[in-house]
């Protein structure tokens, strides 16, 4: 019986002197079923070094993606997403931050939910459910995506706590229906995922093939990448995304 092997996709700007390295080794060293693909997002500093350095220690299993410009985390995961299932035989692709912020039990566990349910095509995290645990959120931050989940919402109708989590996994063939078409806005990608996904399967029954599953583990890191001009852009984003898909389609 063949081994079904995931692809894990990691997006990274100047994360030189936070990226835990030795986590990410280990993992791909004791994990023989797992490929790394690191997108290095247009970085100022090492952090290309850093993910040289990294993919050294496994080199056939360890891919980095090296992007000329910052094009945003968008842009950068269906770089990784497309680059994974035209150059692997992956069964599962999906992605975590660098920052570990869902750390890889979390992300296993959300594969072996997919693995266990045939009828599922996308398994995602969710920090919101009440199931969750030793979830760690900064309060502003918390107040803020409480308000962004509201616009969210008007505009999926889809009763999904947590569109944003930085940790989905997909079935291969499902690459194909949410990433061959370049996103709007460079953070709110998850958001055109799940309408994209809505289309293909009908509003009705969307919901029969994705599942969203609460996590054990999930801190918010200092020094996020998402800085003051994009949390103010995030609004127009929103209007950008309902305007594109439900008006001028």
């Amino acid at each position: 019986m063949s081994t079904t092997t995931t692809g894990i996709i990691i997006p990274c700007y100047n994360e030189e002197k936070r990226l835990n390295s030795n986590a990410f080794i280990n993992f791909i060293q004791s994990h023989q079923d797992h490929v790394l693909c690191f997108v290095n997002d247009g970085s100022s500093d090492d952090t290309i070094q850093v993910l040289n350095e990294i993919k050294a220690s496994q080199p056939d299993r360890v891919k980095v993606i090296d992007m000329n410009e910052n094009v945003g985390k968008a842009e950068a995961v269906r770089a990784g997403a497309l680059g994974l299932y035209a150059s692997t035989d992956v069964d599962f692709i999906g992605f975590i931050d660098a920052d570990l912020s869902t750390d890889f039990e979390d992300f296993k566990s959300l594969v072996q939910t997919l693995k266990g349910d045939e009828k599922l095509e996308m398994v995602y995290g969710s920090r919101n459910k009440e199931e969750s645990q030793n979830v760690d959120r900064d309060f502003f931050r918390n107040i803020f995506s409480n308000i962004v989940k509201t616009f969210i919402y008007l505009i999926l109708r889809l009763h999904i706590e947590d569109t944003q989590c930085g940790a989905k996994v997909f079935r291969r063939e499902l690459i194909g229906v949410s990433f061959t078409q370049a996103f709007l806005t460079r953070w709110l990608f998850d958001i055109e995922v799940f309408i994209r996904l809505k289309r293909h399967y009908s509003p009705e029954n969307v919901m029969n093939y994705i599942y969203e599953q609460p996590l054990k583990r999930w801190v918010h890191v200092d020094d996020s990448k998402l800085g003051l001009k994009d949390a103010i852009q995030i609004p127009y984003s929103l209007i950008s995304i309902w305007y594109s898909y439900k008006i001028a389609a």
